[in-house]
């Protein structure tokens, strides 16, 4: 059932709901699928879809028995992430469903098709099976200071990670640390069933209640190794410096199943990651209750710096987009972090900076993709992925 592909006004720019583009081949690699929920029905989903929404997803999932719709061909691309680096190279999935349901929606059928369809992009696309490429929408940064706050939460704390995982074949515990940073990297790896945190959400009035007992994907962090001291504050969320919340679309102080951290400290029954610019702690007895070992490469601010920047995405230089022959559409924004020195997090790359020229309806003749002449680190940096510039920071293999 195809997305709406028309112009809205007599304006060439005010179209939707995707932009058309010839991925892989035009040298837009997609590199990620984002795992959604609808917020609605099958039903409004597929209205939204396929009238004027400037909104879409290459492929809607139904709760009650898997059924997979089509959108919009994987070559296009999708309006799906809420920020444009990451919708040039992704694939999106919407699932029908309600994040604070969980598993009222969230059904083995759903998993099943889902990651049936996951696999066969995966294997198609090259992309790598693993939580760094596989992400939730609530993985997506904001593409500058100004989005960050505002981006979508979905598929909540109550998406079964760890199940989708094991569907897909990577599942957490089964999987082996090796190399140099094998046991300084974690995963985090609570065990969704027992697992059933506080959580609280606000109903129309703005007045907070306690959502019912359910399985969870996440720990809590805290700011000292105590269950009294203070959850952590993201500045994008809590830009007043005061303590995150129990709140379902608090995501600043949830590190979910999946996400790799490179372990800081381990005091008694707790542990200390890095993440997002500060130690946070989480309850975590023997050191292993809620984590398993991991690896990977980890980045660090180079020797002499006291912090590097954070970005939401890895644009191209204006100098970049005049070799193109096109007008500079994005401009590179740092996120509202740095990373202090000292500090290390878990990346993946190098990746080119990138971006895609098509501001208006059907011409892709006109259409550009802008190489760039940086390179990036993608990194897991708090609750979301962001980039850093290679040339800021050192790497350990």
């Amino acid at each position: 059932m195809p997305a709406l592909y028309t112009q809205f006004s007599s304006d060439p720019g005010d179209y939707g709901n995707y932009d058309l583009a010839n991925r892989p081949a035009d040298g837009l690699e997609i590199q990620y699928i984002v795992i959604h929920d609808t917020e609605g029905s099958y039903a409004s989903a597929l209205s939204t879809f396929t009238s004027q929404s400037y909104v879409s997803a290459h492929y809607l999932i139904r709760s009650s028995d898997g059924l997979v719709t089509q959108l919009v061909p994987t070559k296009d691309v999708a309006w799906q992430a809420g920020n444009w680096y990451v919708n040039i190279h992704s694939i999106g999935i919407e699932h029908e469903g309600f994040a604070v349901e969980g598993a009222t929606w969230y059904t083995e059928q759903m998993y099943r098709s889902s990651a049936r369809l996951v696999r066969y992009l995966a294997a198609r696309f090259h992309i790598p099976l693993d939580r760094a490429h596989i992400l939730g929408h609530d993985d997506v940064p904001g593409p500058g200071p100004a989005y960050q706050g505002r981006m979508h939460w979905d598929p909540g704390p109550y998406w079964d990670w760890a199940h989708y995982m094991a569907l897909l074949g990577i599942a957490p515990r089964s999987q082996r640390a090796h190399g140099v940073t094998a046991g300084r990297i974690v995963m985090i790896a609570p065990n969704f069933h027992t697992n059933k945190p506080t959580v609280t959400y606000t109903d129309s009035e703005g007045n907070v209640y306690t959502l019912p007992s359910q399985p969870a994907n996440f720990v809590y962090l805290h700011t000292a190794p105590s269950f009294d001291a203070p959850l952590i504050s993201d500045p994008a969320l809590h830009p007043d410096g005061s303590a995150g919340t129990t709140l379902a679309y608090d995501w600043g102080d949830k590190a979910v199943t999946g996400q790799r951290f490179y372990l800081a400290e381990q005091r008694g029954d707790w542990s200390a990651i890095f993440y997002g610019g500060k130690k946070a702690w989480f309850y975590n007895p023997g050191g292993r209750t809620n984590t398993v070992r991991s690896s990977g490469l980890l980045v660090t601010p180079k020797p002499g710096a006291a912090s590097v920047q954070v970005y939401g995405a890895a644009y191209p230089s204006p100098e970049d987009y005049a070799s193109a022959g096109v007008p500079t559409i994005h401009t590179l924004q740092p996120l509202q972090y740095t990373i202090p020195a000292g500090q290390y997090y878990v990346a993946w790359g190098p990746i080119r900076a990138q971006d895609y020229y098509a501001v208006t309806f059907n011409a892709p003749e006109d259409y550009r993709v802008v190489d760039g002449h940086e390179l990036f680190y993608v990194i897991a940096f708090n609750h979301r992925i962001a980039f850093v510039r290679a040339s800021d920071v050192a790497v350990i293999p």
